[in-house]
């Protein structure tokens, strides 16, 4: 199935229910967006797929204006964004709460990078496929002189991805007060952190039954 449809269109204001098929629907502020479901490699469980560089301008517009309003109820004073498809949500939040820039954690080592200021990386799109999460040094004095971080990325499912991040931060000495995400995908996240992770919406894990898929219990 392709998903060049999804993303595009917010849905019509009415649920859908289990089993589910192709699609799962869900709302933010006052929209329903329809993502697709993916069957993950055991091919007896799928997640709902949100892909934020391939949404149509109107629908990046309405889940990054609900991820702002949620942000500036933290009073950040810095934000710091996780690669790659967090790095775009990242410096939309901190112009729009009034931030001169924001910190991109980057998978990419330039030559003067600090392995001490890296963690591995890998997330549930990829992985078999670890990488490293980096911060620039020359980007340490504005870490530490933040007292409220949020760290902002597109999808937050496992927590693996989210936890690399976090030891980045830590290797200085920081913290972050919460993360934003447009989607917390299942609950496999929850009970990783000591500081609140806000969304515009969850999703859950699905399970296969007969023809289609239906929300599996969790924890």
């Amino acid at each position: 199935m392709s998903t060049l449809p999804f993303w595009q269109h917010f849905a019509p204001d009415e649920d859908l229910s289990a089993p589910y098929t192709d699609r799962f629907r869900v709302r933010f502020a006052a929209h329903r967006l329809d993502l697709p479901l993916r069957v993950l490699p055991d091919g007896q469980k799928a997640v709902s797929s949100l892909l934020v560089n391939q949404a149509s301008f109107p629908v990046m517009d309405a889940l990054s204006e609900n991820l702002t309003e949620i942000a500036r109820s933290l009073a950040p004073d810095l934000i710091v964004g996780m690669p790659t498809l967090g790095l775009g949500l990242a410096a939309t939040i901190a112009r729009a709460c009034g931030l001169e820039r924001y910190v991109p954690l980057s998978t990419s080592r330039k030559f003067w990078y600090d392995e001490r200021l890296s963690a591995p990386l890998s997330s549930i799109t990829s992985p078999d496929k670890t990488k490293r999460l980096y911060l620039d040094p020359n980007l340490l004095l504005l870490l530490e002189a933040a007292e409220r971080i949020v760290i902002v990325d597109d999808v937050v499912s496992t927590g693996v991805s989210l936890e690399a991040g976090v030891r980045v931060l830590a290797a200085i000495g920081v913290s972050p007060c919460a993360a934003l995400c447009v989607m917390t995908q299942s609950n496999r996240w929850q009970g990783k952190f000591s500081f609140p992770v806000m969304s515009c919406f969850s999703s859950p894990l699905f399970k296969r039954v007969g023809g289609g898929w239906v929300e599996q219990d969790e924890l």
